[in-house]
């Protein structure tokens, strides 16, 4: 074999190898568990069974497979990934989408994808951009949607709310399985020297997980 074909198979490898190893770093930032992650994508985390995940949990849960305490929206920019949520450190944030998956396996918890159907996907580029525009403000430690604070739902609600992708709901904390006001919830407004909220509007990760227009497309 002449020594220019050797040198011409040898490129030809050097640089199959190449695109191998960006094509392998493209993957790794875009895919883990079993879902490859869209611009838009909604991230609801699994709920605790104790304190104020499983408090949530235990006054909203509609559904067996959905049993969640928080949610984010991704943002695709480039390569780069982050998610856009409300939270008790640090309020209304724009996070590494790493460090958020990081925080969430730390506490235990798994973190679930929902993506809007095919038809309202157009909407997604303006819902980023409205998330973008909430950053800052603090977290509603209350619970009683107001203007000047958000939570998770809250967050992901009102970012959608021009499209009626989600509903308000009258809130309840009422135990499902006693009747009664669940005593976490008791105890948590009584501290606050706060009326319990009982049907007022609101809304919550489980019953964002049940609207008709997003579909479960696995774990991440």
């Amino acid at each position: 074999m002449s020594e220019f074909r050797i040198k011409k198979r040898k490129n030809t490898v050097v640089g199959f190898l190449f695109c191998l190893m960006l094509l392998l770093i493209q993957c790794k930032n875009t895919y883990s568990g079993n879902v490859l992650l869209k611009n838009g994508d909604l991230l609801f985390v699994t709920a605790k069974e104790s304190g104020l995940s499983g408090a949530i949990n235990n006054v909203t849960q509609k559904q067996k497979i959905a049993s969640f305490d928080h949610i984010g929206i991704l943002e695709k920019d480039g390569n780069k990934m982050f998610v856009l949520h409300a939270a008790p450190k640090g309020g209304s944030q724009k996070q590494d989408l790493k460090d958020f998956i990081k925080d969430q396996k730390e506490d235990g918890q798994e973190v679930i994808v929902y993506r809007l159907k095919t038809e309202y996907q157009k909407i997604i580029p303006e819902a980023v951009e409205k998330a973008n525009s909430m950053l800052g403000k603090p977290y509603n430690f209350n619970y009683i949607l107001d203007e000047n604070s958000y939570y998770c739902s809250d967050f992901v609600e009102r970012v959608f709310r021009a499209e009626n992708i989600f509903k308000l709901e009258s809130m309840t904390f009422i135990d499902p399985k006693t009747g009664k006001t669940n005593a976490f919830w008791e105890e948590f407004y009584t501290r606050k020297n706060l009326k319990i909220p009982e049907g007022e509007p609101g809304c919550n990760p489980n019953g964002l997980a049940g609207s008709d227009r997003l579909e479960r497309v696995g774990s991440y």
